[in-house]
């Protein structure tokens, strides 16, 4: 049975088609600049050449249109008609209370969706464009809503509410959510997996480092806490984005540079973060980290600040759980960058008896255990796979 995973963002959608018997990909691509001039669709078939094609697309029904073309080409497709795709995954960032869970999406479950837009209004529109349009160009395929914020409903209240009155979280449900739950699942599964160890029995922290960044404690198969909160602004340091900052800041900037709260809510999401720590050197972590080792005192400081924040997550993790067992690095930064997590590791995580093995820490996509034997907790890196999660999930659901 084959899955098309869908990831819609504002002005992009993100596709890749995979054999849920065999979890082999089969085809994935990227469609740019929706809506804009100049949009394009990128289509990859496994062992195949990268296409690149210029494509107006006005809406993501267009984009879709276009996936859906690639797929079925008579020359590079990889199925011959749309009846060879068993249903369909969206990436979908939040549910609020509502979704502990994946679901078959249904139009209630739509209606459900909406009522959470106010609290990712930047995501779930687009989220529900995609639906929509799924809907309209593969009416009979059915089709399995994953939430970003699922895996998190598993927090007890004292790690969710907010130290605000009570009557705010009962009328607009204001709380800590958290994001990335599809990858924290997946990779805190897969390190147990990989390790031969139950994962029921298991504390372990997750650290998905990218440019949006976020770390979660896992006890016994559940999530216990995440860093991100209401919405993915709190939390870490990250690429444009500020995590954690006193909340008088708001008002002070505003009043200081007669700005407006949403004008500074722009700053903290867009402006902030690795970015505005190194003077608006890059917001790529990357392009700090070559500049760390000629000194350039905005990138030190900026790398400095991450991989701090990121430890003291950990130790509150451990805190959290009454200890760690293992502590698993993925995303961009986590997976890529053995130079960040030799920052982490080495100058912070000594209290925990960790020892990095320096050879291991090297080597970059696979799952591997990058901590010495003797380390008393084990360090891993974890390829994140949210697509195969994706999958998995919309093939339990839809199968016949």
């Amino acid at each position: 049975m084959n899955i098309l995973v869908i990831n819609c963002g504002s002005s992009s959608l993100k596709f890749q088609l995979i054999d849920a018997q065999t979890e082999q990909l089969a085809a994935k691509g990227l469609c740019e600049r929706i809506g804009i001039e100049g949009s394009r669709i990128v289509y990859t078939p496994a062992g195949g050449v990268k296409e690149i094609k210029e494509a107006p697309m006005a809406n993501h029904t267009d984009a879709i249109r276009y996936v859906l073309e690639a797929l079925t080409n008579e020359k590079t497709g990889v199925v011959k008609s749309l009846d060879e795709i068993g249903a369909v995954g969206h990436r979908l960032v939040h549910g609020g209370e509502k979704f502990a869970g994946s679901t078959v999406i249904t139009d209630e479950v739509i209606q459900a969706i909406e009522e959470c837009n106010d609290l990712a209004p930047l995501h779930n529109p687009a989220n529900l464009i995609g639906i929509s349009a799924c809907k309209e160009l593969m009416p009979n395929t059915p089709m399995a809503g994953i939430f970003d914020t699922a895996f998190h409903q598993t927090m007890p209240k004292k790690a969710y509410l907010y130290g605000i009155p009570y009557e705010y979280y009962e009328k607009y449900r204001i709380r800590r959510y958290g994001f990335h739950g599809t990858s924290h699942s997946y990779v805190s599964k897969r390190a147990a997996e990989v390790l031969g160890r139950n994962y029921e029995d298991l504390k372990i922290i997750v650290c998905h480092l990218g440019n949006g960044a976020s770390v979660s404690a896992v006890m016994n198969g559940k999530c216990v806490d995440t860093s991100m909160g209401m919405t993915p602004l709190e939390g870490l340091i990250m690429g444009t984005r500020s995590g954690d900052i006193d909340p008088a800041i708001i008002e002070f900037i505003a009043h200081k540079e007669n700005k407006t709260i949403d004008e500074v809510m722009a700053i903290l999401n867009k402006k902030s973060g690795v970015l505005g720590l190194s003077d608006n050197l890059s917001s790529d972590f990357r392009d700090l980290e070559d500049a760390y080792p000629q000194g350039n005192v905005r990138a030190v400081e900026a790398m400095d600040c991450f991989a701090y924040r990121v430890a003291k997550y950990i130790g509150a993790y451990a805190a959290a759980m009454n200890g760690v067992d293992v502590i698993c690095f993925t995303a961009g930064v986590g997976e890529n960058s053995s130079f960040t997590r030799e920052l982490i590791c080495n100058n912070y995580l000594g209290y925990l008896g960790v020892k990095l093995d320096d050879e291991a820490n090297q080597k970059r996509g696979e799952d591997i255990t990058i901590s010495t034997p003797d380390s008393k907790t084990t360090v891993m890196v974890i390829p994140t796979n949210e697509e195969l999660a994706i999958a998995r999930e919309t093939y339990r659901l839809t199968r016949q």
